[in-house]
């Protein structure tokens, strides 16, 4: 069980972190129209998994925009944004912000947790128990995790280079 910190205070996680290498682990979320979405869903596709508490949080909405201005305009790479946040809200984010979900998914764990336990990033404790921990995970077109980036401190943003880097290597 890996651990965190939310301004500077330490926040435990639920779960084991996948490493380089290995299977990534299936999920279901919610996606706009409250479909569901799952890992196989993406088959064949290079994957940016990205893990966020909040689109109603600074960083994460910060987050959400870098990610859609670079990685979303890659082709041969879908980016996937997962939160706590309802489908309605994200959508609303997405719309108010100029997302287009081409390249760039939205997907909700208010139904079901699956991605946060089985990625290790489940929040187990304190003010944000329930959400995600900020994480992003590179995987290949065979579903192979290529890459793991666990932010240590939840309101910092992810090395988005190195993301894309690592991304635009599976293409």
């Amino acid at each position: 069980m890996a651990q965190v910190t939310l301004k500077g205070n330490p926040v435990p996680l639920e779960g084991n972190l996948p490493k380089p290498g290995d299977k990534a682990p299936d999920f279901r979320v919610a996606k706009q129209d409250l479909g569901d979405l799952t890992l196989k869903d993406l088959a064949g596709k290079v994957k940016i998994l990205v893990a966020v508490p909040s689109l109603d949080t600074a960083v994460c909405a910060l987050e959400t925009k870098k990610f859609n201005e670079r990685a979303a305009k890659e082709d041969g790479i879908t980016t996937l944004i997962i939160s706590g946040d309802l489908p309605f809200a994200m959508k609303r984010f997405c719309s108010t912000e100029g997302i287009d979900s081409k390249n760039l998914i939205t997907g909700s764990q208010f139904k079901d947790f699956s991605f946060s336990k089985n990625y290790g990033t489940h929040i187990a404790g304190g003010p944000l128990a329930g959400l995600s921990a900020r994480a992003v995970f590179v995987v290949d077109k065979d579903d192979i995790i290529r890459y793991t980036e666990l932010v240590p401190e939840i309101g910092s943003e992810p090395n988005y280079d190195t993301v894309l880097a690592e991304a635009k290597k599976l293409v």
